[in-house]
Protein backbone atom coordinates (compact mmCIF):
# COMPACT_ATOMS: atom_id res chain seq x y z
CA UNK A 1 0.00 0.00 0.00
CA UNK A 2 1.46 3.27 -1.00
CA UNK A 3 0.87 5.99 1.57
CA UNK A 4 0.31 9.40 1.01
CA UNK A 5 3.13 10.16 3.88
CA UNK A 6 5.64 7.96 1.31
CA UNK A 7 5.18 10.43 -1.59
CA UNK A 8 6.11 13.32 0.39
CA UNK A 9 8.83 14.99 -1.99
CA UNK A 10 12.20 15.68 -0.24
CA UNK A 11 12.22 19.21 -1.65
CA UNK A 12 10.54 22.49 -0.81
CA UNK A 13 7.71 23.23 -3.11
CA UNK A 14 8.79 26.86 -5.17
CA UNK A 15 5.91 27.02 -6.91
CA UNK A 16 4.24 30.30 -6.88
CA UNK A 17 0.50 30.32 -5.04
CA UNK A 18 -2.12 29.14 -7.23
CA UNK A 19 -0.15 27.51 -9.94
CA UNK A 20 -1.49 24.91 -11.99
CA UNK A 21 1.20 22.42 -11.58
CA UNK A 22 0.26 21.51 -7.72
CA UNK A 23 -3.16 20.22 -9.69
CA UNK A 24 -1.28 17.73 -11.33
CA UNK A 25 1.27 16.83 -8.49
CA UNK A 26 -1.84 16.28 -6.62
CA UNK A 27 -3.65 14.23 -9.46
CA UNK A 28 -0.35 12.27 -9.87
CA UNK A 29 -0.01 10.90 -6.33
CA UNK A 30 -3.58 9.85 -6.02
CA UNK A 31 -2.90 8.19 -9.35
CA UNK A 32 0.19 6.07 -8.12
CA UNK A 33 -1.40 4.82 -4.81
CA UNK A 34 -4.42 3.67 -6.27
CA UNK A 35 -3.04 1.72 -9.29
CA UNK A 36 -1.88 -1.73 -8.65
CA UNK A 37 1.80 -1.25 -9.23
CA UNK A 38 4.55 -1.02 -6.95
CA UNK A 39 6.18 2.43 -6.37
CA UNK A 40 9.83 1.23 -7.83
CA UNK A 41 8.20 0.29 -11.05
CA UNK A 42 7.73 3.84 -12.13
CA UNK A 43 10.37 6.58 -13.36
CA UNK A 44 9.86 10.08 -13.46
CA UNK A 45 11.89 12.28 -16.72
CA UNK A 46 11.40 15.86 -16.58
CA UNK A 47 12.62 18.68 -18.92
CA UNK A 48 13.65 22.70 -17.96
CA UNK A 49 10.63 24.34 -16.64
CA UNK A 50 8.45 24.53 -13.26
CA UNK A 51 7.29 21.05 -14.73
CA UNK A 52 10.60 19.84 -14.76
CA UNK A 53 10.71 20.02 -10.57
CA UNK A 54 7.62 17.64 -10.38
CA UNK A 55 10.62 14.80 -9.42
CA UNK A 56 11.81 17.11 -6.65
CA UNK A 57 8.28 17.38 -5.46
CA UNK A 58 7.27 13.71 -4.99
CA UNK A 59 9.13 10.83 -3.11
CA UNK A 60 9.73 7.36 -3.17
CA UNK A 61 9.74 7.26 -6.96
CA UNK A 62 12.85 7.35 -9.59
CA UNK A 63 13.17 10.04 -11.60
CA UNK A 64 15.54 11.75 -13.99
CA UNK A 65 15.58 15.88 -13.95
CA UNK A 66 17.03 16.28 -17.70
CA UNK A 67 18.04 18.54 -19.95
CA UNK A 68 16.05 21.67 -21.97
CA UNK A 69 13.46 19.68 -24.58
CA UNK A 70 15.22 16.19 -23.57
CA UNK A 71 12.80 14.02 -21.07
CA UNK A 72 11.40 12.19 -23.98
CA UNK A 73 14.54 10.54 -25.43
CA UNK A 74 15.74 9.80 -22.37
CA UNK A 75 12.27 8.02 -21.23
CA UNK A 76 12.98 5.87 -24.35
CA UNK A 77 15.89 4.82 -23.25
CA UNK A 78 15.19 3.61 -19.91
CA UNK A 79 11.99 2.10 -20.96
CA UNK A 80 13.79 0.25 -23.77
CA UNK A 81 16.43 -0.63 -20.92
CA UNK A 82 13.44 -2.03 -18.79
CA UNK A 83 10.23 -2.62 -20.56
CA UNK A 84 8.47 -3.67 -17.53
CA UNK A 85 8.83 -0.22 -15.94
CA UNK A 86 6.13 2.51 -16.08
CA UNK A 87 7.76 5.76 -17.90
CA UNK A 88 6.55 8.91 -17.18
CA UNK A 89 7.68 12.14 -18.73
CA UNK A 90 7.02 15.56 -17.50
CA UNK A 91 7.52 18.26 -19.28
CA UNK A 92 6.18 21.80 -20.06
CA UNK A 93 4.72 23.56 -23.09
CA UNK A 94 8.39 25.84 -23.89
CA UNK A 95 10.44 22.08 -22.66
CA UNK A 96 8.42 20.08 -25.22
CA UNK A 97 6.89 21.94 -28.17
CA UNK A 98 10.31 24.03 -28.82
CA UNK A 99 13.24 22.17 -28.44
CA UNK A 100 11.66 19.06 -27.71
CA UNK A 101 9.38 19.07 -30.77
CA UNK A 102 11.45 16.89 -32.89
CA UNK A 103 11.62 13.96 -29.80
CA UNK A 104 8.06 14.54 -29.38
CA UNK A 105 7.01 14.03 -33.27
CA UNK A 106 9.15 10.86 -33.30
CA UNK A 107 8.54 9.20 -30.33
CA UNK A 108 4.68 9.51 -31.41
CA UNK A 109 5.85 7.98 -34.64
CA UNK A 110 7.41 5.18 -33.24
CA UNK A 111 5.30 4.75 -30.95
CA UNK A 112 6.99 4.09 -28.05
CA UNK A 113 5.50 3.25 -24.63
CA UNK A 114 5.91 6.04 -22.22
CA UNK A 115 3.15 8.38 -21.13
CA UNK A 116 3.89 12.01 -21.62
CA UNK A 117 1.99 14.63 -19.51
CA UNK A 118 2.58 18.26 -20.66
CA UNK A 119 1.89 21.14 -18.34
CA UNK A 120 0.70 23.80 -20.58
CA UNK A 121 0.18 27.22 -19.19
CA UNK A 122 1.04 28.67 -22.56
CA UNK A 123 3.80 30.56 -21.63
CA UNK A 124 7.70 30.71 -20.69
CA UNK A 125 6.49 30.77 -16.62
CA UNK A 126 10.37 30.23 -15.11
CA UNK A 127 11.92 32.31 -17.49
CA UNK A 128 9.85 35.54 -16.72
CA UNK A 129 6.60 35.07 -18.57
CA UNK A 130 8.10 35.02 -22.65
CA UNK A 131 5.71 33.88 -25.08
CA UNK A 132 5.62 29.72 -25.56
CA UNK A 133 5.07 27.81 -28.86
CA UNK A 134 1.84 27.23 -26.69
CA UNK A 135 0.99 30.93 -26.37
CA UNK A 136 -2.17 32.03 -28.84
CA UNK A 137 -1.48 34.14 -31.21
CA UNK A 138 -0.92 37.65 -30.58
CA UNK A 139 0.00 37.26 -26.83
CA UNK A 140 1.32 40.26 -25.40
CA UNK A 141 4.50 39.67 -23.13
CA UNK A 142 7.63 41.63 -22.10
CA UNK A 143 9.18 40.08 -24.92
CA UNK A 144 6.46 40.38 -27.24
CA UNK A 145 4.82 44.05 -26.59
CA UNK A 146 2.08 44.90 -28.63
CA UNK A 147 1.65 45.07 -31.79
CA UNK A 148 1.46 42.43 -33.04
CA UNK A 149 2.17 40.29 -29.59
CA UNK A 150 3.31 36.90 -30.42
CA UNK A 151 3.67 37.05 -33.70
CA UNK A 152 2.51 33.41 -34.76
CA UNK A 153 0.00 30.34 -34.48
CA UNK A 154 0.71 28.27 -31.54
CA UNK A 155 1.44 24.74 -31.85
CA UNK A 156 -1.62 22.33 -30.83
CA UNK A 157 0.20 18.93 -29.47
CA UNK A 158 -2.72 16.89 -29.35
CA UNK A 159 -3.39 17.65 -32.92
CA UNK A 160 0.75 16.62 -33.20
CA UNK A 161 0.17 13.79 -31.23
CA UNK A 162 -2.89 12.49 -33.40
CA UNK A 163 -1.17 13.45 -36.97
CA UNK A 164 2.69 12.12 -36.22
CA UNK A 165 0.88 8.75 -34.49
CA UNK A 166 0.46 8.50 -31.36
CA UNK A 167 -2.14 5.86 -30.07
CA UNK A 168 -3.20 7.60 -27.16
CA UNK A 169 -3.85 10.95 -26.86
CA UNK A 170 -6.08 13.35 -24.42
CA UNK A 171 -6.42 16.51 -22.74
CA UNK A 172 -6.78 17.51 -19.35
CA UNK A 173 -7.44 20.72 -16.76
CA UNK A 174 -5.50 20.67 -13.70
CA UNK A 175 -9.04 22.26 -12.01
CA UNK A 176 -10.54 19.27 -12.90
CA UNK A 177 -9.06 16.66 -10.35
CA UNK A 178 -11.46 13.33 -10.70
CA UNK A 179 -11.08 13.66 -14.48
CA UNK A 180 -7.21 14.04 -14.78
CA UNK A 181 -6.66 11.38 -12.58
CA UNK A 182 -8.50 9.01 -14.44
CA UNK A 183 -6.84 10.38 -17.72
CA UNK A 184 -3.89 9.67 -16.16
CA UNK A 185 -4.39 6.37 -15.07
CA UNK A 186 -5.65 5.77 -18.99
CA UNK A 187 -2.18 7.32 -20.19
CA UNK A 188 -0.07 4.96 -18.11
CA UNK A 189 -2.24 1.92 -18.52
CA UNK A 190 -1.66 2.30 -22.35
CA UNK A 191 0.52 0.32 -24.25
CA UNK A 192 2.05 2.73 -26.62
CA UNK A 193 2.98 6.52 -27.02
CA UNK A 194 0.30 8.24 -24.92
CA UNK A 195 0.05 12.37 -24.93
CA UNK A 196 -1.66 13.90 -22.08
CA UNK A 197 -2.13 17.80 -22.75
CA UNK A 198 -2.82 19.38 -19.38
CA UNK A 199 -4.06 23.04 -19.13
CA UNK A 200 -3.10 24.78 -16.46
CA UNK A 201 -3.34 28.34 -14.99
CA UNK A 202 0.18 30.57 -14.75
CA UNK A 203 -1.21 32.78 -12.50
CA UNK A 204 1.64 35.00 -11.84
CA UNK A 205 2.84 35.90 -15.69
CA UNK A 206 -0.76 34.43 -17.74
CA UNK A 207 -3.43 36.75 -17.48
CA UNK A 208 -5.85 35.47 -20.89
CA UNK A 209 -5.44 31.39 -19.74
CA UNK A 210 -7.04 31.76 -16.67
CA UNK A 211 -8.57 29.40 -14.13
CA UNK A 212 -11.90 31.16 -14.76
CA UNK A 213 -10.93 31.47 -18.77
CA UNK A 214 -10.87 27.20 -18.71
CA UNK A 215 -13.52 26.99 -16.28
CA UNK A 216 -15.87 28.61 -18.70
CA UNK A 217 -14.31 27.41 -21.93
CA UNK A 218 -13.77 23.59 -21.84
CA UNK A 219 -16.52 21.11 -22.22
CA UNK A 220 -15.86 16.89 -21.92
CA UNK A 221 -15.89 15.27 -25.56
CA UNK A 222 -16.97 11.90 -23.93
CA UNK A 223 -20.25 13.33 -22.61
CA UNK A 224 -20.50 14.54 -25.83
CA UNK A 225 -20.70 11.30 -27.88
CA UNK A 226 -17.37 11.71 -29.46
CA UNK A 227 -15.67 8.08 -31.05
CA UNK A 228 -12.12 8.39 -29.84
CA UNK A 229 -11.64 5.34 -32.68
CA UNK A 230 -12.06 8.07 -35.63
CA UNK A 231 -8.97 9.54 -36.19
CA UNK A 232 -10.48 12.23 -38.64
CA UNK A 233 -13.03 13.09 -35.70
CA UNK A 234 -10.27 13.04 -33.16
CA UNK A 235 -8.04 15.74 -35.03
CA UNK A 236 -11.06 17.67 -35.61
CA UNK A 237 -11.34 17.97 -31.84
CA UNK A 238 -8.19 18.71 -31.27
CA UNK A 239 -7.89 21.64 -33.30
CA UNK A 240 -10.61 22.93 -32.31
CA UNK A 241 -9.13 25.53 -29.63
CA UNK A 242 -10.15 29.39 -29.14
CA UNK A 243 -13.59 29.85 -27.62
CA UNK A 244 -14.02 26.02 -26.72
CA UNK A 245 -11.42 23.28 -25.33
CA UNK A 246 -12.86 20.16 -25.89
CA UNK A 247 -11.13 18.01 -22.88
CA UNK A 248 -11.06 14.33 -22.32
CA UNK A 249 -9.43 11.43 -24.43
CA UNK A 250 -9.57 12.56 -28.19
CA UNK A 251 -7.65 9.34 -29.66
CA UNK A 252 -7.09 5.64 -28.73
CA UNK A 253 -6.37 2.51 -31.07
CA UNK A 254 -3.66 -0.36 -30.61
CA UNK A 255 -0.94 -0.44 -32.33
CA UNK A 256 2.35 -2.31 -32.62
CA UNK A 257 4.86 -0.27 -29.80
CA UNK A 258 8.59 0.26 -30.69
CA UNK A 259 9.97 -2.43 -28.39
CA UNK A 260 8.00 -4.94 -29.98
CA UNK A 261 9.12 -4.16 -33.26
CA UNK A 262 12.72 -4.26 -32.55
CA UNK A 263 15.36 -7.31 -31.83
CA UNK A 264 15.09 -7.05 -28.15
CA UNK A 265 15.95 -10.29 -25.88
CA UNK A 266 13.50 -12.60 -25.90
CA UNK A 267 13.88 -13.59 -22.32
CA UNK A 268 14.50 -10.69 -20.00
CA UNK A 269 14.71 -7.30 -20.53
CA UNK A 270 17.96 -5.60 -21.85
CA UNK A 271 19.78 -4.14 -18.77
CA UNK A 272 20.18 -7.88 -17.73
CA UNK A 273 20.95 -8.81 -21.41
CA UNK A 274 24.85 -9.60 -21.82
CA UNK A 275 26.73 -9.32 -25.38
CA UNK A 276 29.67 -11.72 -26.35
CA UNK A 277 31.95 -9.80 -27.71
CA UNK A 278 33.49 -12.57 -29.71
CA UNK A 279 30.41 -12.50 -31.92
CA UNK A 280 30.51 -9.00 -32.20
CA UNK A 281 34.23 -9.26 -33.43
CA UNK A 282 32.77 -11.50 -35.84
CA UNK A 283 30.23 -9.35 -37.38
CA UNK A 284 32.72 -6.67 -37.61
CA UNK A 285 35.53 -8.83 -39.42
CA UNK A 286 32.69 -10.13 -41.79
CA UNK A 287 31.75 -6.63 -42.83
CA UNK A 288 35.71 -6.21 -43.60
CA UNK A 289 35.44 -8.59 -45.93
Amino acid sequence: MISPEILEGPQKITWCTGCGNFGILAALKKVVTELDEPLHNYVLTSGIGCSGKIPHYIGGMNSYHTLHGRPIPIATGIHLANTDLKVIVHTGDGDCLAEGLGHFIHAARRNVNISVFIHNNGVNGLTKGQFSPSSPRGYVSKTSPPPPGSPMDPVNPAAQAITAGATFVARGFSGDQKQLVDLMKQAIDHKGFAVLDILQPCVTWNRQLTWKFYNEHTYSLQENGHDITDKSQALEKAMENGDRYPIGVFYQVEKIDLASGLAMPSIGVLKDHTTNLKDVQQIIDDMML
